[in-house]
C-alpha cells in the first residue's frame, strides 16, 4: 500500500489539545568570519504535531490507540484539523484567461510586504464557495481529495477567481510503536508526534 491514504479526519476532541506548529528545514553553515550561509531544504513547509497533549481523560485514549491500529502506524496517511489555522476567507485563486478551468485551492501569508503560498489539497466537503469577481459561481465541480476547483467553463480574460473554504492538512503518524501507560496518560508523557504529508 504505498503512499496509502485514506480520508478520514483524525479525532478532533484531541487534535483541539494538541501542541504543534509549521516546520521549515534550514541547514545553517557558519563561516569564519562570523558570517553564515542558510540553504533551504525545503521550498515549503510541513506541520508537525504531538497529538497526545489532547489525551485527556482514558476515552480519548482508547479512540487513539484505535485510530493508531486502524492507520497502521506510518503506513497510512489521514486528515488533521489544525485549530489554530483551517480556514482561508476570499481568496485570490487566480484569473481567468478564457481557456483555463482547472483551479487549485491555496491559501496565502502576508507579512510586511512578502508572502508564502500554501497549497490547499484537502478542503472539507460542504465548506467551499467559489466567486468570479465577487460573484458566487456553482457551475463548477469541487474534488475534496485533491483541492481542484473545475468550472463547466472557464471564466473570460481578467475575471478574479476567489474562494473561501475550510481545509485539513493530509498527516501520517511519525511512529510504527504506540507506548500505552494507562496511569499516565493525564500526565502527558506519551509521546505521539503525526507529521504534514506533501501531496
Amino acid at each position: 500500500m504505498p503512499n496509502a491514504f485514506q480520508e478520514v479526519r483524525f479525532p478532533t476532541d484531541i487534535s483541539y489539545g494538541s501542541g504543534g506548529g509549521p516546520e521549515f528545514s534550514t541547514e545553517v553553515v557558519e563561516l569564519a568570519s562570523g558570517h553564515e550561509q542558510r540553504n533551504v531544504n525545503w521550498t515549503y513547509s510541513r506541520e508537525r504535531w504531538n497529538v497526545a497533549y489532547g489525551v485527556k481523560d482514558e476515552t480519548l485514549l482508547d479512540i487513539l490507540i484505535a485510530f493508531f491500529y486502524a492507520r497502521q502506524g506510518r503506513a497510512i496517511g489521514f486528515r488533521f484539523k489544525n485549530h489554530a489555522d483551517f480556514e482561508g476567507t476570499a481568496v485570490e485563486l487566480g484569473a481567468g484567461d478564457g481557456s483555463t478551468v482547472d483551479f487549485q485551492l491555496i491559501k496565502v501569508y502576508d507579512s510586511g510586504g512578502f508572502s508564502y503560498t500554501r497549497k490547499i489539497s484537502k478542503p472539507v466537503s460542504g465548506t467551499v464557495t467559489i466567486y468570479i469577481d465577487s460573484v458566487e459561481e456553482t457551475s463548477l465541480s469541487i474534488d475534496y481529495t485533491t483541492g481542484v476547483v473545475t468550472f463547466d467553463v472557464a471564466p473570460t480574460s481578467g475575471e478574479v477567481v476567489t474562494a473561501s473554504f475550510e481545509f485539513d492538512i493530509p498527516v501520517r503518524f511519525d511512529t510504527d510503536y504506540l507506548p500505552q501507560n494507562l496511569g499516565d496518560y493525564q500526565a502527558r508523557s506519551v509521546d505521539v508526534q503525526i507529521v504534514e504529508l506533501m501531496l
